[in-house]
């Protein structure tokens, strides 16, 4: 009867509902290991179970909020599943079993959504000077290597240009992984970048078991087409995989992975002393903070980085206190300039 319900919930999640088979092994996990921890059938858990679960994940195991509500809501909606009037298993249980299974996640007992966002506070726009620091170091990485006639000057070459790519059209580790040469177009407002004038994003994050959502960014930092194109004319083919689509490949054949982008991130991000809490999305972060800096329009902000609500670009957004005050002086001239536009 278990395995019933489980392998149910499984085909209700991926065929009704089209959810990814990594979403639907990650909830089924957190289900089984809830049983393993409660030593008890679904029909017999109660809101005590959660109780003493939730206890145990926050004083032993330590995790943050949104895991927790992560967890949770697998369980919630495993429980939702076998007390829904529309499936059989209540009917089956009682019959069975002389008892039937409830609801045990309930607002009083789960980490509520009460923000937008929840990465860490640590994880904030990275500032201008601390970009191009991070791009001087990598491009430096290139030339020590070469100097030195190490191996690894392709790589870090590769490397380089994949973190300029993610800042300057504000991508996301696996958006900026999952690129291909062919996603470069031109844009008829921007001829003098060439073919470089947009960048078609067909793997951005999906939503609700939607397929991956697309969209076409508009190539606003030209500085960085001189390095793509440095990149594809240079560096690409000296990989030796002609026939590979991807635009980032490895010396193995295979595509750049987003883990193998934050690790370098990370060991560059270390060497220059930066805060360890910094990681690639801050990038996509100082994207859009930096856009805004620079007076770009607040909805073309968040049409460039796919953001389906407002409210979460200005989430994003962390503009200098340089910016703040050149903006306050600006309102104040403003609201403190006579109404006839005569000298005060």
């Amino acid at each position: 009867m278990l395995d019933a319900m489980v392998s149910g919930w499984e085909k209700q999640q991926r065929g009704g509902r089209r959810l990814q088979r990594e979403t639907v092994d990650a909830r089924t996990s957190v289900v089984r290991r809830f049983i393993e921890f409660t030593n008890e059938y679904p029909w017999h858990w109660s809101a005590a179970h959660m109780d003493e679960w939730t206890a145990q994940l926050v004083m032993e195991q330590k995790l943050a909020e949104s895991t927790m509500r992560n967890y949770q809501g697998a369980i919630r909606m495993f429980s939702d599943f076998i007390t829904s009037p529309y499936y059989q298993w209540p009917e089956e249980c009682e019959a069975r079993f002389g008892t039937h299974p409830v609801q045990i996640c309930h607002e009083w007992n789960t980490v509520a959504h009460l923000v937008d966002y929840e990465g860490g506070p640590g994880r904030r726009p990275m500032t201008r000077e601390e970009c191009q620091a991070l791009f001087d170091y990598a491009d430096e990485q290139v030339d020590r290597a070469v100097r030195l006639k190490r191996k690894g000057a392709l790589t870090a070459y590769r490397d380089a240009t994949v973190l300029k790519v993610i800042y300057a059209w504000g991508l996301r580790c696996n958006e900026a992984s999952k690129l291909d040469r062919t996603d470069w177009y031109r844009n008829p407002k921007a001829p003098e970048l060439g073919k470089y004038g947009q960048l078609n994003v067909r793997w951005g994050k999906r939503s609700k078991g939607s397929p991956p959502k697309r969209r076409m960014v508009a190539t606003v930092m030209p500085w960085a087409v001189e390095a793509v194109e440095d990149y594809l004319a240079n560096a690409r083919p000296r990989f030796g995989l002609a026939d590979h689509p991807a635009m980032w490949v490895t010396e193995r054949g295979g595509r750049l992975r987003p883990r193998e982008i934050e690790e370098r991130f990370a060991a560059y991000r270390d060497a220059l002393g930066m805060d360890t809490d910094l990681v690639p999305h801050c990038l996509r972060h100082s994207h859009v903070t930096h856009l805004i800096e620079d007076g770009a329009d607040a909805k073309f902000v968040q049409d460039q980085v796919g953001h389906r609500f407002a409210s979460t670009t200005a989430i994003y957004t962390g503009v200098s206190g340089d910016f703040m005050n050149t903006t306050l002086r600006q309102h104040l001239d403003r609201g403190l300039a006579p109404a006839d536009g005569g000298t005060a």
